[in-house]
């Protein structure tokens, strides 16, 4: 599925224009990015969690050239899916 396939589906259900649809969509990704860039976690009961994790500093290697390198620390953004998400996955 794409924000495409989503924004019509929301025009759809909703009966509205596929560009109020688009507003929507846009407006709850934004709001999920925003919220994890100032590090709050977004949980949303039955689909999952949004946060972030902290990968620590480490020594690397370049694979090209085979020298040791530092890694420095950086932010990832991370998703756990809720219980019903996994249960729905793994009906048969």
């Amino acid at each position: 599925m794409t924000k495409a396939d989503l924004v019509e589906i929301i025009a759809e259900k909703l009966d509205i224009t596929k560009k109020e649809a688009e507003g929507v969509v846009n407006t709850v990704f934004r709001s999920i990015v925003k919220a994890i860039e100032i590090g709050e976690k977004v949980e949303l009961r039955g689909f999952g969690c949004f946060k972030v994790k902290t990968k620590r500093a480490r020594r690397g290697r370049n694979p090209r050239t085979g020298e040791e390198i530092n890694i420095p620390s950086k932010r990832v953004p991370f998703f756990k899916p809720g219980k019903e998400m996994k249960e729905a996955v793994n009906r048969k």
